[in-house]
């Protein structure tokens, strides 16, 4: 009869590097897409300049549908990225911020909209010169 024995506990050290985005069952990968996405991103760098309420979070990310944030903001807040705080007043408001956890991601993700931003016209000029030559 085999017996199967429990994984010792790993330590800070081994858990760092327990995940890999890589491994197509690592729950990090959701993560990422939650971080990388069109919606995330946007709501994440918006949320980076101040607390919002809902409308105000749909407005600030121009073309998000209501749906849309709302599915993305239960993720982000599900993933520790962002807190909803929800004030029993009448009518009820509930404004949304970044965690410490959040605020270190997006810390991250400004540099790369930064960059991005900064390289368009390199962007723009490659996009143009495959276009001009026909793509593939």
């Amino acid at each position: 009869m085999a017996t199967t024995e429990t994984p010792a506990c790993p330590s800070s050290e081994d858990e760092a590097q327990a995940f890999d985005v890589f491994a197509k069952a690592c729950p990090s990968r959701a993560t990422l897409e939650h971080i990388t996405g069109r919606w995330g991103s946007l709501t994440l760098g918006a949320l980076s300049e101040c607390t919002l309420r809902f409308n105000e979070l749909r407005r600030r990310v121009d073309g998000v549908s209501e749906k849309m944030l709302s599915q993305t903001l239960h993720a982000l807040e599900r993933d520790g990225l962002v807190h909803r705080q929800a004030a029993a007043t009448n009518p009820p408001r509930v404004d949304y911020c970044l965690t410490p956890l959040g605020r270190a991601v997006v810390e991250r993700l400004l540099s790369l909209i930064d960059l991005v931003e900064d390289r368009m016209p390199e962007v723009l000029a490659a996009r143009e010169a495959y276009d001009t030559r026909g793509g593939r």
